[in-house]
């Protein structure tokens, strides 16, 4: 084990829960058409969907809310608890529309959003269609008229939430946030956006706990998961990015005063033409922060120009940099069996604090390669061992 200061080396040979739906008799059922919903998508649905959604939280009973095959034009939709209703399932087989200006719903934070709600499940083969190309659009012209925009479903402050089966197209922003939450399960999502479509993360978790990502596909603008401050005990398994910028743990180091990152496990995930796998990242900044107790296991990836980054010297676009150096520490930190190949030379950097260096960092049976050939590694201010055959030689 040893310090590293900053050097380039060459190769060197060394629960998914089941929600049936198939009987509600149990249940105190509500279709949104009978609230006056349009299926044709003509008119606007939003005070439909508020009256289903009310009438379900006011009552005792566990209930089901359905939203059948069709197009339903809405505007923001904010769901508020707490409700008396120990349960609510939401079967979306239509496809909630968004208004084709991108003004009505940019300027709002979410577009369909649930606070402080406790047992609710969103199911079905429906989808959201936010129709954000206009906005992005908008942004690449570097216009100043153009809203921030708005995530497309977000859960704020909520617990026991599972989200299964369900399509985001085209999110202006964030097409899932997962924000202050405890107990969420998201299975079988696909979320889809150009490749160049600007901040669309594809699922954000932070603040919460016991977060579980399982068998999703995402293709996207920015990163296929994003994971921020006070995230502790996620599992991501069997997901699929690409386009996007990988998985990545922060931004961190934003704000001086920051909670930590822990247990997180990332398993059996495929990257495909990402600009990076797997990435820890934070600004040059001072910061409370840490990253510890991460797992990742058993990764794909497919001509990916950062496979395997740890950067704390982040700056995306070099603009506004810190420059100063990033107080996150980050220690514990395991990859192991990732094999594929790098778009670029460099298929592992870590880049890490002079003030804080990363420790306990290990890798074992990582094989990648560039253009079919010997990769390279690249290492300053880490600490950390290489077990069983690594390659490109690790420069710890």
């Amino acid at each position: 084990m040893k310090l590293s200061g900053c050097n380039f080396h060459g190769v060197i040979v060394i629960v998914f829960v089941m929600l049936s739906i198939s009987s509600t008799s149990a249940m105190t059922n509500f279709n949104v058409l009978n609230f006056g919903a349009n299926p044709i998508g003509r008119t606007d649905s939003t005070d439909s969907f508020l009256k289903a959604w009310n009438a379900a939280c006011g009552t005792a009973d566990s209930t089901f809310i359905y939203v059948p095959k069709g197009r339903y034009l809405v505007g923001s939709l904010a769901f508020k608890g707490q409700c008396k209703s120990p349960q609510i399932i939401i079967r979306i087989d239509g496809t909630i529309v968004a208004p084709s200006d991108y003004g009505v719903l940019g300027k709002w934070e979410n577009w369909v959003s649930f606070e402080r709600v406790s047992g609710v499940s969103i199911i079905g083969q429906g989808a959201f269609d936010a129709k954000g190309p206009s906005l992005w659009a908008c942004k690449a012209s570097s216009s100043n008229s153009c809203p921030l925009g708005t995530t497309t479903l977000r859960f704020t402050n909520s617990n026991n939430i599972t989200i299964n089966g369900l399509t985001s197209l085209n999110s202006q922003m964030f097409h899932i946030a997962v924000n202050g939450c405890q107990n969420v399960q998201i299975q079988g999502v696909k979320i889809i956006a150009a490749g160049d479509s600007p901040n669309t993360d594809g699922i954000h978790v932070q603040l919460s706990t016991n977060v579980e990502i399982f068998n999703s596909s995402i293709k996207t603008g920015d990163d296929c998961i994003s994971i921020g401050p006070g995230t502790k005990n996620l599992l991501i398994e069997q997901v699929t990015c690409g386009p996007g910028h990988g998985i990545s743990i922060g931004s961190l180091a934003k704000d001086l005063e920051e909670e930590g990152v822990q247990n997180v496990t990332v398993k059996k995930t495929i990257f495909s033409g990402t600009q990076n796998g797997l990435r820890i990242k934070s600004w040059a900044r001072p910061s409370s922060g840490f990253v510890q107790g991460v797992r990742f296991i058993d990764s794909v990836m497919r001509n990916v120009q950062n496979p395997i980054v740890i950067d704390q010297n982040y700056c995306p676009h070099s603009e506004n940099c810190p420059g100063q150096v990033s107080g996150i520490k980050i220690k514990d930190i395991r990859y192991e069996n990732i094999r594929g190949t790098s778009s670029t030379p460099i298929a592992i950097k870590f880049d890490c604090s002079p003030k804080n260096p990363c420790t306990e960092i290990s890798l074992r049976s990582v094989n990648l390669t560039y253009l079919d050939k010997d990769a390279q590694s690249f290492c300053c201010n880490v600490v950390g061992k290489v077990f069983d055959l690594v390659r490109p030689n690790s420069c710890l």
